[in-house]
């Protein structure tokens, strides 16, 4: 009997034990899910307002608070990571980053070499001019125009579209902003880059009297996602939640709070399916 009375003890002990092990197991998991999740590494461009830029040395904008949203649907810690244009492509391309984010274009070119989220925004490539240029279309830009563009981009693309690969009258700088001042300071005739960039430049810039081109015929329209390494087991967390923030009202909230006015959601939903 002392010895049943001992054996019964143990097990109560032992099992004890196990449901404390169970609780410390489940410290950080997300969506219910039975693998712990680590914290994540972003890579980033910090210098590509409104979607992402510094302010008073923080990380912030529309992909920035998008990007946060997103990971705590999915369940993990997010560290954002200011690292260039060029080299965010490599920091994700080599696994150095988990995963990339700033306004990237989704194009059959760059998915042979990574893997993209679901589409999270709709943009198109527009031009930005001093106020009384002759620029009125895209078309206009083949009159011995010189354009800046980000080089390495759908704008510099959208703009070879029009004037040739490597025209001689393309000029290609790191960032928007040095491609903008080249224009302001007359080294070039317009600017063209993703529209809610040379809206947000024009309009928290009126002295430099800037007028913004919109040509839907003359740009395609194009899709941004969250970019992985190829093959990266994120992606499906990653898929959901985009689509979760979307249709639960959190990435209108987003949106609204950094563009001013309301998302085409039906139209992102929509183009997932495809």
């Amino acid at each position: 009997m002392k010895k049943n009375i001992f054996l019964t003890i143990v097990l109560i002990f032992s099992l004890i034990l196990a449901a404390c092990g169970t609780d410390d197991a489940s410290a950080g998991k997300g969506n219910g899910s039975s693998v712990e999740k680590k914290k994540l590494k972003v890579a980033t461009e910090a210098n590509y307002a409104p979607f992402v830029y510094l302010d008073k040395g923080e990380i912030t904008g529309f992909d920035a608070d998008f990007m946060k949203a997103v990971a705590k649907e999915a369940g993990y810690e997010i560290e954002l990571v200011n690292v260039g244009w060029d080299p965010l492509f490599v920091e994700v391309k080599d696994k150095l980053s988990d995963l990339g984010i700033c306004a990237i274009t989704i194009n059959d070119e760059r998915e042979q070499t990574y893997d993209f989220s679901v589409p999270y925004y709709l943009s198109t490539n527009e031009i930005l001019v001093p106020e009384g240029s002759d620029i009125e279309s895209a078309a206009d830009l083949k009159s011995n125009k010189v354009v800046a563009v980000l080089g390495g981009t759908t704008g510099q693309e959208a703009v070879e579209s029009v004037l040739g690969k490597n025209h001689k009258n393309i000029k290609k700088f790191d960032n928007n902003n040095l491609a903008i001042l080249e224009m302001i300071s007359g080294g070039a005739d317009a600017v063209v880059a993703d529209n809610a960039v040379v809206e947000e430049y024009a309009k928290n810039n009126p002295d430099k009297k800037l007028v913004v081109i919109k040509d839907e015929e003359g740009f395609e329209k194009e899709y941004y996602g969250i970019m992985f390494p190829k093959g990266s087991e994120l992606k499906k967390d990653f898929d959901v939640a985009v689509t979760k923030v979307l249709e639960n009202g959190t990435y209108a909230k987003i949106y609204e709070k950094w563009f001013g006015a309301e998302p085409d959601v039906a139209t992102l939903l929509e183009q997932q399916k495809k």
